[in-house]
């Protein structure tokens, strides 16, 4: 299998950034869930936003800036968030013309934690300490929904995995050192033996198949297609091999650079009509010793996923992400119809399961690896039976 699509969503909730590759630290993709908006009560307290009880969210773009991702996190330092304004109804039905609203949001990726207030954020019964952002931010979206919302910064908070089944085995070593072991004021790693996450759900890494994807597209209308960024996942594979839902039973992945199919001109080897056969000879086997050499380096940088739990999904499948509303027609009963064959982890028994639940194996203290579209996927264990959901008080992911 390979990888096919890489999601990253700094601010929890709002629309996904599309990469060609990333770094993952035992906390995911680089840059992941760093933030979320909440409401704010009326008793001051904070309520977790999410497509689901919020579909407006779906009308915020984010973009890491200045230059992109570009498989190098020094370049980036802060998140562009841009809203799109839904189409309005006239009297007739019709959807009138929108004026795009210009005014863009940049947020600082590596804030002063010195600077902001320090708040409880109680995601999934997992209490963490936080930051809040304050002003201009949180007037930014309060504008724009209606309602007070704040953003609020992880900052050095750590979530407690509450799920048992959820927790990876421990390891007595790590398998990688991974890139960039030097980046820990990046991003905080923990040992295998004591995982922590930060604002993502439940575990650092969610995982998905096109397979399964074309499985879901077939249930609707010829011409009528899902789309895999509903479905909110950090990695996605290709699932060649393997039947639709086959990843149920995924337990290890391991995830290696692509072979180099197009080598640099000073790799080539080139022969001329005057080139003797020993001179051939001689070039022929210091090519292939170069071959032997980058193909252990490309298996040296291979690192492996313990999956662990299923993704039980929600309504947030049937958000329309151009009008911030459930979709019309069949794309409005994308859950219903998961429903019918799909409530298949008997911990969570309403929810249909799409996608896995990850942890990356064994990283040191501030370790990152390497994932690009390309990469070779390897399944490496199977499971004889399907996980079983433990969160307490979560029937699935969000």
């Amino acid at each position: 299998m390979k990888v096919t699509a890489v999601y990253v969503y700094p601010i929890k909730a709002l629309g996904g950034i599309s990469l060609k590759g990333a770094f993952v630290g035992s906390q995911g993709i680089l840059f992941d869930r760093r933030f979320m908006i909440c409401k704010i009560q009326e008793d001051n307290t904070f309520k977790k936003m999410q497509h689901s009880s919020f579909p407006h969210c779906a009308l915020f773009e984010q973009t890491l800036l200045p230059h992109g991702f570009d498989n190098n996190p020094d370049k980036c330092t802060a998140i562009q968030v841009r809203y799109h304004p839904p189409p309005a109804s006239t009297q007739d039905g019709s959807s009138a013309p929108v004026e795009e609203d210009n005014e863009t949001l940049q947020v600082p990726l590596h804030p002063d934690m010195a600077t902001l207030s320090p708040v409880t954020i109680n995601l999934h019964k997992s209490e963490t300490k936080a930051y809040r952002m304050g002003d201009p931010y949180d007037a930014w979206f309060t504008s724009r929904f209606g309602f007070p919302v704040a953003l609020i910064y992880i900052g050095d908070g750590r979530r407690a995995v509450l799920g048992k089944s959820l927790l990876p085995p421990p390891t007595t070593a790590p398998t990688s050192k991974g890139w960039f072991s030097t980046l820990t004021s990046l991003v905080s790693s923990s040992s295998q033996e004591n995982p922590w996450i930060t604002f993502t759900d439940v575990a650092p890494l969610l995982i998905t198949s096109e397979t399964s994807l074309h499985n879901v597209s077939d249930r609707l209308s010829e011409g009528t297609y899902m789309d895999m960024y509903k479905f909110r996942p950090n990695i996605v594979v290709n699932g060649d091999g393997e039947d639709a839902f086959a990843e149920d039973f995924w337990g290890e992945l391991t995830f290696t650079p692509a072979p180099r199919e197009h080598l640099p001109p000073e790799d080539r080897v080139s022969f001329s009509s005057t080139d003797t056969a020993e001179w051939n000879e001689e070039k022929e086997e210091a090519h292939q010793e170069r071959m032997r050499e980058r193909e252990e380096t490309r298996r040296k940088l291979a690192w492996k996923v313990l999956l662990t739990g299923n993704c039980g999904r929600c309504t947030s499948l049937n958000v329309d992400y151009k009008t911030g509303k459930q979709a019309e027609g069949e794309l409005g009963t994308v859950l219903k119809k998961l429903m019918v064959d799909r409530r298949v982890d008997k911990g969570a028994k309403w929810t249909p399961v799409f996608g896995r639940y990850g942890f990356v194996e064994g990283l040191e203290e501030g370790g990152m690896v390497g994932v690009s579209v390309g990469d070779v996927v390897e399944i490496v264990k199977r499971n004889e039976e399907r996980s079983v959901w433990d969160w307490p008080g979560l029937g699935s992911g969000a």
